[in-house]
């Protein structure tokens, strides 16, 4: 049973790195040409092929379910093809036995990307956007076009780029009335965190009185706020690029804040399912590979594990954006997909033993 274990390790493990390997190339390929058309300041081609391979911890991760689907369906398959797996069947080897077979080398993958998830590819991710953002506004932080808006209290907030090491770059703040009047906006080039204040570098700003305005410059300045680099650090990520702890964390300050978390939580179900929406798809592929998929070529399983993805994909995008547009709970939209996989790969499973 050892060898038979050795066996179905590699049987899976081969293709789905093969296929990883082809989907992120592929994928940092079309990336970094789609970058070319952006180039602009000191973000030249040099700089674009930076981003491409320090935001590619983030692509392994997204690519990650679609290539086990299809290592498992490609894996399985050549054993179908060679007569290997009807030999082990034959050899009273059961189908519960070879799933359980086949899901070990997938267990251990969905455990050794959750470090790469929750740590890694948050991480280069900011240190990606912050980069892409400096070097586009060619050393002038105006300039840049992948800013962010951010609200606080009466404040809204645009930075162009934060640093992981607690530094901003092109903060405009807008502060308002409760009445919502325009009062007061401030420009600052350059920020660092102290620990419990922001220092401000090169500060000018306009202050708009009852019935004149007032402009001011200062070469130095300070900010009292609850914003420190980890939470900023979140705001210039997408939601389905953060790690799971930060998403609860951005969370409980957006309610603080009285803003919505619907967004942010929904990213975080979505994240916490996602393994069990790839045991489902995986049991899916067995069961094809047991039934109607046994004597077809390889393109045809290929085909099948593609449209069995991407409609997996779009069901769980449809749901989610579903659930903000009604209000409904995120945790019964992101629940639903990875279930419904679940349920059909082991109704399916049972109806090939």
């Amino acid at each position: 049973m050892r060898l038979l274990k050795r066996y179905f390790w590699r049987a899976v493990l081969i293709p789905t790195l093969a296929i990883l390997a082809i989907i992120v190339g592929l994928d940092c390929l079309f990336g970094f040409i789609y970058e070319l058309e952006f180039l602009r300041g000191d973000y030249q081609a040099l700089q674009a092929l930076q981003y491409i391979l320090t935001t590619s911890p983030r692509r392994i991760h997204e690519y990650l379910p679609m290539a086990i689907l299809l290592g498992t369906l490609i894996g399985l398959g050549l054993l179908a093809n060679s007569g290997e797996l009807s030999v082990i069947r034959a050899a009273g080897v059961s189908t519960l036995r070879v799933s359980w077979l086949v899901l070990r080398p997938v267990l251990m993958l969905i455990v050794l990307s959750v470090p790469l998830g929750e740590y890694l590819a948050p991480y280069t991710e900011q240190v990606a956007q912050s980069n892409r953002s400096l070097a586009e506004g060619g050393g002038e932080v105006v300039r840049s076009k992948y800013g962010h808006w951010h609200r606080q209290g009466d404040e809204f907030l645009y930075f162009n780029a934060v640093q992981p090491n607690g530094v901003l770059y092109g903060l405009t703040r807008y502060r308002f009335t409760d009445e919502h009047k325009l009062v007061e906006t401030q420009f600052v080039e350059r920020a660092i965190y102290q620990g419990d204040y922001w220092s401000l570098e090169g500060v000018s700003g306009t202050r708009l009185l009852e019935d004149h305005t007032e402009t001011y410059q200062q070469d130095s300045g300070k900010w009292i706020t609850g914003l420190t680099p980890q939470l900023l650090s979140i705001v210039v990520v997408k939601p389905d690029n953060l790690a799971m702890a930060k998403l609860l964390e951005y969370t409980r300050y957006l309610k603080q804040q009285g803003l919505e978390t619907a967004d942010y939580m929904l990213s975080f179900w979505q994240r916490l399912l996602m393994p069990l929406a790839t045991i489902g798809m995986v049991l899916i592929a067995i069961s094809f590979v047991f039934g109607p998929l046994r004597e077809v070529t390889m393109g045809l399983r290929l085909t099948a594990g593609i449209v069995a993805g991407l409609i997996f994909h779009y069901g769980q995008q449809f749901f989610g954006q579903l659930s903000l547009v009604f209000h409904a709970d995120p945790m019964m939209a992101a629940a639903l997909p990875p279930s419904l996989c679940l349920i059909l790969g082991i109704w399916l499973l049972q109806r090939v033993r």
